[in-house]
């Protein structure tokens, strides 16, 4: 579809050219204009021809700009259009599995190509359009991150509850033959796709060579709010061994044949199995990070590495933080390590069980605040609850259950300050004062 402009720039290219808004952009150089990508892409060179329409006219315009020079229109959206919805029904998806009653946005799912490009979100290619396929290699849209979980096509029609589920795979040999990055995820489900269909999906991607930067493993979440959905079981530590014994044997294999591991198992599989969790040179780039994979190591490490530079005055204070269960033996281990630096410091680590969600949820990420209240009360150290900010939403204040920092100090007798999620930015938090703990700009 066609862009129409919903502000332009003053002094912009675009003004002096007098388009405005209502003005719709058609094509550049003969190539049809369908969003903020193409728009973004073709308007970048320092000559082309634009062919638009204003006020029911159309008109061909000669431009002539800086190369790479904004050229001056935005849109009602950020992408130009609407983003892609999801057309999957995957047997395993963790929104079907939200409990009622949440903010609309919390239930949109999105499988747009744009998305992975710009923000790393993962598609399933079941949206892709012959079009969209060819414009990614084309403008080399590079890298995507593609959610494959099983490169056995009945078996992701299945997994997918979509028909082109299974098609769509030889969409990765496309894009490998024209260069695109892939970092790919696969979602473990049970006695579904692990085992031997993991190593068949493994030696499938692997064989595509180079364009492969990246296979992110991970075990499916699984809420307590599954009601008429596939009755899905959480993986336990023997089975979580298991599949993380295929996984170890292929990033071993990876980084003896290319240098990197390649193959990543999520940090669940290690804390699930009860293993330690690998040194910093087993992610080799974190390209996965977002994923979960490789969290647990970077927060060590960073932490240790901020406590270990610091050199400034520690005042004497106490704080409490919270966290999910998942995470709690890092933090506390990190914690400790602050306070046999920092003898006047007294940090209380909460691990807050998600009753919330239930199931096998346990992320820091997913905490709610109405599970704060209900854990901590009562159970405070200190006048001061950190909470990490990355269980925080609309402008670092809300919680997913619309619970807020000011409800939370409210209900609890304290004060609330979000503080980063990271290593380095955790630890410099926790060795100021509570008072003088800045909360993150949204």
């Amino acid at each position: 579809m066609p862009l129409t402009v919903h502000t332009v720039s003053a002094g912009s290219p675009a003004a002096r050219l007098g388009l405005g808004p209502g003005s719709v952009l058609l094509a550049v150089d003969g190539n049809p204009l369908c969003d903020a990508l193409d728009y973004q892409y073709y308007t970048a060179a320092a000559h082309f021809a634009l062919s638009c329409e204003q006020g029911g006219q159309r008109r061909t315009l000669t431009v002539q700009k800086g190369e790479y020079e904004p050229f001056g229109c935005d849109f009602a959206t950020y992408l130009g259009d609407e983003q892609h919805a999801c057309q999957n029904h995957c047997l395993f998806c963790f929104i079907d599995q939200l409990p009622k009653g949440l903010r609309p946005s919390l239930y949109f799912k999105d499988d747009d190509e744009r998305l992975s490009f710009l923000y790393g979100n993962y598609i399933t290619l079941t949206n892709l359009s012959e079009r969209e396929v060819e414009r990614i290699c084309k403008l080399h849209i590079s890298p995507l991150f593609v959610s494959v979980h099983t490169t056995d096509p009945a078996l992701r029609v299945r997994m997918l509850a979509n028909k082109r589920a299974g098609e769509v795979l030889s969409y990765l040999a496309r894009f490998a033959a024209a260069g695109i990055e892939l970092n790919c995820q696969v979602v473990l489900c049970r006695d579904i796709n692990d085992g031997a269909q993991l190593r068949k999906t493994l030696d499938d991607l692997l064989a595509l060579g180079d364009a492969v930067n990246s296979v992110a493993v991970v075990p499916a979440g699984v809420t307590a709010h599954r009601q008429g959905l596939y009755p899905l079981q959480a993986y336990e530590a023997a089975g979580a061994a298991a599949q993380l014994d295929i996984l170890e044997e292929y990033a071993a294999r990876c980084r003896q044949k290319t240098g990197r591991s390649i193959v990543y198992p999520g940090d669940e599989w290690y804390l699930t199995a009860h293993r330690p969790i690998p040194e910093a040179a087993f992610y080799d780039d974190f390209a996965q990070l977002e994923d979960g994979v490789g969290m647990w190591r970077r927060y060590h490490d960073d932490f240790l590495k901020a406590l270990a530079a610091h050199r400034g005055l520690v005042l004497p204070h106490a704080c409490d933080v919270v966290t999910g269960t998942l995470a709690a033996p890092l933090i506390r281990q990190t914690a400790a390590a602050l306070m046999r630096r920092c003898r006047q410091v007294r940090v209380a680590v909460h691990a807050v069980r998600n009753d919330f969600f239930g199931g096998n949820v346990s992320v820091a990420g997913l905490v709610t605040g109405r599970d704060i209240i209900a854990q901590c009360k009562g159970r405070l150290q200190s006048r001061s609850l950190l909470v990490p900010e990355v269980m925080l939403r609309d402008g670092n204040d809300r919680f997913l259950d619309d619970v807020t920092l000011k409800d939370l100090e409210k209900a609890l007798g304290c004060r609330a300050y979000a503080i980063p999620a990271d290593g380095a930015g955790s630890c410099a938090a926790l060795l100021k004062t509570p008072r003088r703990i800045p909360k993150t700009p949204a």
